[in-house]
């Protein structure tokens, strides 16, 4: 932190996920952007005229700079390397979701994070939003009973072919782009998998095109999909034992949930957000470094190994190797 306390933030990559997570960070108190660096300097250009802050000409003097913290906004296949080259720099850490392709790869982020002493967290933005935040509150104080089920799902048929989620080298594919959140929500609220089944399709360029996942937790059952070749809706369902909850379409940025009770009861939760939603995660991460604190206790390390275990698994039934596995 500056002289002023303010965060100074280094943003690797320049694409749509780090526009998008500047437009947060400008609702975020005593935080700004310091320095930007992609392997496309128009980008870099591009990006630094419209949100502010220093261009970098590599990733080695971003990382020498005097940043505190840095975001990581890059393609999947990167995320691994640049989160521990950052680590060993000493900068705490916010990687975008996936925060690697598999589980060998965030054990050695984590144990970077542990011999650097930094913070790092994957940046997955649910738990973070007022609606999800909002509902927790509601249901610890009205609850529906144990959730036993989780249902989520999203899927989109309009990706065009040439997009990364696209292509097996750089990490692309249902799974990790869009089944990461509904394996998020399935452990946040049933805990670790134990047992995961996997049906889907591979397309031609060799990664997962469509994916349905029925993984038994520890405390019960869950049943997600994701797609890059249908159109399917992104609402998601918890039931419990004395009522249910409906999130509505699109759960992971929530706005909206209904909750229904076995007697007929019925609330309704309508919770906006503001600054693209990105503000919040990245807020409780500003205030861990302030706090000195290395780990996120509602984004925790072992959620971030639980979801990419079932990543894992469900890859491996569909027999979705990246190069280098």
């Amino acid at each position: 932190m500056n002289e002023t306390g303010t965060i100074e933030w280094g943003i690797v990559g320049a694409g749509r996920i780090a526009h998008r997570f500047a437009q947060g960070l400008a609702h975020v108190r005593d935080a700004r952007i310091a320095r930007v660096w992609s392997r496309r300097a128009s980008s870099v250009d591009a990006f630094v005229q419209r949100h502010g802050g220093q261009p970098s000409a590599s990733l080695d003097e971003l990382l020498a700079s005097h940043v505190d913290a840095v975001y990581i906004a890059t393609l999947n296949d990167t995320h691994a390397d640049f989160a521990r080259a950052a680590l060993a720099a000493g900068k705490h850490v916010l990687c975008e979701k996936p925060a690697t392709l598999n589980l060998r790869q965030l054990e050695a982020v984590l144990e970077a994070a542990r011999a650097s002493k930094r913070l790092f967290m994957e940046a997955m933005k649910p738990p973070f939003f007022p609606l999800y935040r909002k509902l927790r509150e509601h249901l610890r104080d009205d609850p529906i009973g144990p959730v036993g089920l989780v249902r989520a799902g999203f899927a989109v048929a309009d990706v065009p072919h040439e997009h990364p989620s696209f292509s097996l080298n750089e990490g692309g594919g249902a799974l990790l782009d869009i089944g990461i959140y509904e394996m998020f929500l399935a452990v946040d609220w049933l805990g670790a998998p134990l047992d995961v089944q996997t049906f889907g399709r591979l397309g031609p360029s060799g990664v997962d095109t469509f994916a349905s996942v029925h993984c038994r937790h520890e405390s019960g059952i869950a049943q997600i999909f994701c797609g890059l070749d249908l159109d399917g809706k992104g609402d998601a369902l918890l039931a419990g034992t004395l009522g249910h909850v409906w999130i509505h379409e699109k759960w992971w940025n929530p706005v909206r949930a209904t909750v229904s009770y076995a007697g007929g009861r019925v609330v309704e939760l309508n919770v906006p957000f503001e600054g693209g939603g990105l503000n919040y995660e990245t807020e409780h991460f500003c205030d861990l470094i302030r706090a000195g604190a290395l780990e996120s206790p509602v984004m925790t390390h072992e959620k971030s190994r639980h979801m990419i275990s079932m990543c894992d698994a469900a890859r491996a039934s569909l027999g979705l190797k990246f190069p280098g596995e």
